[in-house]
């Protein structure tokens, strides 16, 4: 027989949100070479189809949905409970900006929470219900960013929808440990994905050769990102619980 390797997600079901695009995308991809059944959200339909061509075996599944309705999320993510069990979820949907003080409106604090933190604790509390989360136990990540850790300047809104995970990350790890459910953080530094290069600094070669300045090992790839998540849903993880790992080519240590 096969010896089990540590780091195998075969038999697991793990559930990427975000996984239309970028970090999300390769997520999904990853999991799938490693052997995971993976259940993709986001809200288009035809991207999730595209990321869905990219994946490794046939027994994934799309799930459009718009995780910023809670409603709406509670009666879609009902389709799941036929699965035996989720075993890992990667939160990887969200937005991003560059935005000065005085340009923040209240409607923008609305909906940068709405959609980074809200979305993400809802979706959370659904999957660890009875009847959803595996009974051998589950593993949640949530993609933040060095932004939730570290300033800069026209960052503020972005850094606390993030910031606000990675705390919130420790305090539902003390709380769902007696479930079996592990919960931690994956803290990116800027990643090469579609987000990024419609971001501010990326529309000038001076802005974006500064932000390559601030990663020691250059900016990253989604696979970076992605290794490190399913680092975090396997079993080679099972005493890690309430940490924000810091995947950022040296952004942190600077």
């Amino acid at each position: 027989m096969e010896a089990h390797h540590p780091f195998d997600l075969r038999g697991k079901v793990i559930v990427v949100t975000g996984a239309s695009s970028g970090i999300g995308r390769q997520c999904a991809i990853s999991c799938s070479r490693v052997g995971a059944k993976v259940i993709l959200i986001a809200r288009n339909e035809v991207r999730l189809g595209e990321t869905l061509s990219l994946m490794d075996h046939s027994h994934h599944r799309i799930l459009p949905m718009d995780l910023t309705e809670a409603a709406e999320t509670e009666e879609k993510l009902a389709a799941l409970k036929d699965l035996g069990g989720i075993h890992g979820v990667i939160h990887s949907a969200g937005i991003s900006t560059t935005l000065p003080l005085r340009n923040i409106s209240e409607d923008k604090l609305s909906n940068f929470f709405k959609t980074n933190v809200n979305a993400s604790i809802n979706l959370t509390r659904l999957l660890t219900r009875p009847g959803y989360a595996a009974k051998e136990g589950a593993s949640v990540v949530f993609i933040t960013s060095v932004m939730g850790v570290v300033g800069e300047a026209g960052k503020t809104l972005y850094s606390l929808t993030k910031g606000a995970l990675v705390a919130g990350a420790k305090s539902l790890a003390l709380e769902l440990a007696p479930k079996k459910v592990r919960v931690n953080c994956v803290s990116p530094g800027v990643v090469v994905t579609p987000m990024s290069s419609s971001a501010v600094y990326s529309q000038d070669e001076a802005s974006l050769e500064k932000i390559r300045s601030y990663h020691p090992l250059g900016l990253g790839e989604p696979e970076d990102v992605a290794n490190a998540c399913v680092f975090l849903l396997s079993d080679a993880s099972r005493w890690i619980t309430g940490t924000n790992l810091m995947v950022d080519g040296g952004y942190t240590a600077r």
